[in-house]
C-alpha cells in the first residue's frame, strides 16, 4: 500500500530533522511552503539561530496548474532527483546538492540557493549577469557530453535511457510545445487580438513541416540526458554564479532542445524590453547584450563540448574527419528550431512567461507578443538553414515586421 500524502509545514519540518548533520537538534526551524511553479510543493526551511536553510521539494499526482484531472506519475520525482544527481556530479558548480531523498513520498531535500536569484526576474529588473554565457555553456557541454555515445558504451547508455524514461513530462512537452500552438486547443491561451496570429500558426503549412521534423527529432533521438525545462525560470543566478534547478523533465532526448531553451527563453527577453526599458537607448542596449548572450551561449557550449570530445571521446569512430562539424552543426540548427518553438508556445499555449505577460501597458505587451511571435516562426523556418551562433543572431533581426503591430 501507498504510503504517499502531500506534506504539510509541519511534516516538512519533522523531516529535515532527521537529515544527519544540516540543523542542530536544538534548531528553531521555520518552513514556507514557495512553491510558485505548475507542478510540485516547495517548502523553504530556515533556523532561525543559524544561517542553515534547506529544500525540501515534493511531487503531487497531478499537474498543480491544473488539478486532479491532469495525473502524472509521481516516479518524475525519481527522475529530477537522478538528473540533479548526475548534473551535480559532472557540474558541481552549477547545480544544487542533494542531501536526501524519499521515492515512495516523491521527496527531495536539496541546497537552498535563496542568495541567488531566479534569472527570469533578474532579467526583467535589466541586470546583467557577465559570466552566464560561460556557465551554461560549461553546463550543456558536460551534462551532454558525458552522458551521451560519445563518452558512454552502448550497453551503459541504453541502461541509463531505460532509467530516464518520462512518459508523462515529455507528453506535456510534445502537447503544448509540437500540438497545441498549430490547431484548436482547449490548451491554448491568448488574448483575441493575437487571432490573427493563431490563425496564421494554424494554416502555414511551410511551419508545419519544420515543427514535425523538431517534434520527430524530441520523440525519436536519445541523443543524451537532458534537462528538458532549461528556461530562465528554472535557472538561479548572481553576477558570478549560476545553478540550474527543476530537472523534472529529464529524459534522453536531443541535445539542442535544452541549447534552444535557453535560448528561446532569453529571446523572449529580447522581445519584452520595450514594456520594461524607460529610453528607446535602455531598450537598444539591453537588447544588444541580450543577443551577444545569445552568440556567446553557443560559442561557449561549441568550445567546451569540441574540447571534450577531443579529450574524452570514447566512441571508436570519434575521429573520423568531419563527424565532430557534422555532430555539432546538427546540434546547432536544432537549437536555433526548438528556441523558435519554445517562444512560439509561450506567447499562444498554455503556460506563458513573466517577460511578457507582467507588462503592464496592454500596446507594449501586444508589442512583446507579436515580436515574439515574429521571431519565434523565423529560428523555426529556417533553423535547417544557419551554420553559426552568428547566423541565430541575423535571423532574430530578420524578423518579419510586426503585422497589425500597435505604434
Amino acid at each position: 500500500m501507498s504510503t504517499y500524502h502531500p506534506l504539510t509545514v509541519q511534516d516538512a519540518i519533522s523531516l529535515v530533522r532527521g537529515i544527519p548533520g544540516h540543523f542542530t537538534p536544538d534548531a528553531q526551524l521555520e518552513c514556507k511552503e514557495i512553491g510558485d511553479g505548475n507542478l510540485n510543493l516547495v517548502f523553504h526551511i530556515t533556523d532561525r539561530n543559524s544561517d542553515k536553510s534547506i529544500i525540501v521539494k515534493q511531487a503531487l499526482p497531478y499537474a498543480k496548474v491544473v488539478g486532479e484531472s491532469w495525473p502524472l506519475s509521481l516516479d518524475r520525482a525519481r527522475i529530477e532527483r537522478e538528473a540533479l544527481q548526475v548534473q551535480y556530479r559532472l557540474c558541481p558548480g552549477l547545480a544544487p546538492q542533494v542531501f536526501s531523498y524519499d521515492d515512495d513520498l516523491a521527496i527531495t531535500v536539496m541546497e537552498d540557493l535563496s542568495d541567488h536569484t531566479i534569472m527570469r526576474k533578474g532579467l526583467i529588473e535589466g541586470q546583467a549577469y557577465p559570466l552566464f554565457a560561460r556557465h551554461i555553456g560549461e553546463f550543456t557541454a558536460r551534462t551532454l557530453f558525458y552522458t551521451s555515445d560519445l563518452f558512454l558504451s552502448p550497453q551503459e547508455k541504453k541502461e541509463q535511457v531505460r532509467k530516464f524514461i518520462n512518459p508523462d513530462l515529455c507528453k506535456i512537452t510534445e502537447d503544448l510545445i509540437f500540438d497545441d500552438p498549430y490547431r484548436f486547443s482547449d490548451n491554448n491561451n491568448y488574448p483575441d487580438y493575437l487571432e490573427d496570429e493563431a490563425k496564421e500558426l494554424r494554416e502555414n503549412g511551410h511551419l508545419h513541416l519544420e515543427v514535425a521534423l523538431l517534434r520527430e527529432a524530441f520523440l525519436t533521438r536519445t541523443e543524451a540526458l537532458v534537462h528538458g525545462d532549461l528556461h530562465t525560470g528554472s535557472i538561479f543566478v548572481t553576477p558570478e554564479s549560476t545553478r540550474v534547478i527543476d530537472p523534472e523533465f529529464a529524459y534522453y532526448g536531443p541535445m539542442g532542445f535544452d541549447l534552444g531553451a535557453v535560448i528561446g527563453n532569453l529571446l523572449l527577453n529580447y522581445a519584452s524590453r520595450p514594456g520594461w526599458d524607460a529610453a528607446e537607448s535602455e531598450v537598444l542596449g539591453n537588447q544588444e547584450r541580450l543577443l551577444r548572450m545569445v552568440s556567446d551561449v553557443w560559442s561557449e557550449f561549441e568550445i567546451r563540448f569540441r574540447q571534450l570530445w577531443d579529450e574524452d571521446a570514447r566512441d571508436p569512430l570519434a575521429k573520423a574527419p568531419g563527424y565532430q562539424d557534422a555532430y555539432v552543426a546538427k546540434v546547432l540548427r536544432d537549437a536555433c528550431g526548438f528556441a523558435g518553438c519554445k517562444m512560439i508556445r509561450r506567447i499562444v499555449g498554455l503556460s506563458h512567461v513573466a517577460d511578457i505577460d507582467t507588462i503592464a501597458d496592454v500596446k507594449l505587451r501586444e508589442k512583446a507578443q507579436r515580436t515574439a511571435l515574429a521571431i519565434g516562426k523565423q529560428l523555426v523556418l529556417f533553423n535547417r538553414t544557419i551554420q553559426s551562433g552568428e547566423d541565430i543572431v541575423r535571423l532574430v533581426k530578420e524578423a518579419e515586421p510586426l503585422k497589425g503591430a500597435v505604434k
